[in-house]
């Protein structure tokens, strides 16, 4: 599993226009190349009047499915710019659609180049890139007498308890960021003096926002 990867947050649309023609940039998180086809075909439905809708998407942790389409643009003008701006950004999971409602200015090759990577930032802007971080889960289980120290300590170090359970004794069930588990047990441990109960269990994505999407050149 990868240590953390880029993807969008879900469903995002926004709208720019470039020498009179409307570009309108849909983007939306998928992890099957049959949901790609899907948002495709739907935003194609729903734009069945525009004179392009040209798309892309990359899924997999090793980017292993890319496609592409320019919906009838000049060859390379637009299917690939998107292509190649998802992967600039480094999005996995992710379908991006551009809508164009031609205005009537021809921009030429390299005017729609521009326009489709500038439509493909408008997308991945509005559905918010978000990084996914690996975590493990950490159980630890204490006796009352330790609790308050231990429920003190993982506040104080602002840990992600994902849940508490009260029976007999207290476990805390704590997800920690993937390579820090040692640490974290050891200090359990040290704090307990040897009395805390611990064990590891899943590995799993906690999600957190991205700011930066980076533009056009």
């Amino acid at each position: 599993m990868l240590q953390q990867y880029k993807t969008v947050a879900g469903y995002g649309e926004d709208m720019i226009v470039i020498e009179r023609s409307r570009f309108i940039g849909y983007a939306q998180r998928v992890t099957t190349e049959e949901e790609a086809t899907a948002f495709i075909a739907m935003i194609k439905k729903k734009h069945w009047d525009a004179t392009h809708n040209c798309s892309a998407f990359v899924i997999g942790e090793n980017d292993q499915i890319q496609r592409s389409s320019d919906d009838g643009e000049p060859s390379g003008t637009a299917g690939k710019p998107i292509l190649e701006c998802i992967k600039k950004n480094g999005v996995k999971d992710t379908v991006v659609v551009v809508t164009r409602y031609f205005g009537g200015i021809k921009l030429g090759a390299g005017g729609l180049v521009r326009a489709y990577t500038a439509g493909t930032v408008t997308a991945l802007k509005a559905a918010k890139i978000v990084v996914h971080t690996l975590h493990q889960k950490i159980s630890v289980n204490v006796d009352y007498h330790w609790w308050g120290k231990v429920e003190n300590e993982l506040r104080l170090t602002d840990q992600r308890v994902v849940g508490t359970d009260y029976t007999d004794r207290v476990t805390a069930h704590v997800l920690i960021p993937d390579g820090l588990q040692d640490d974290f047990i050891a200090g359990m441990v040290d704090l307990t003096n040897g009395q805390a109960k611990i064990e590891r269990g899943e590995k799993e994505y906690v999600e957190v926002p991205v700011e930066a999407v980076g533009d056009e050149e």
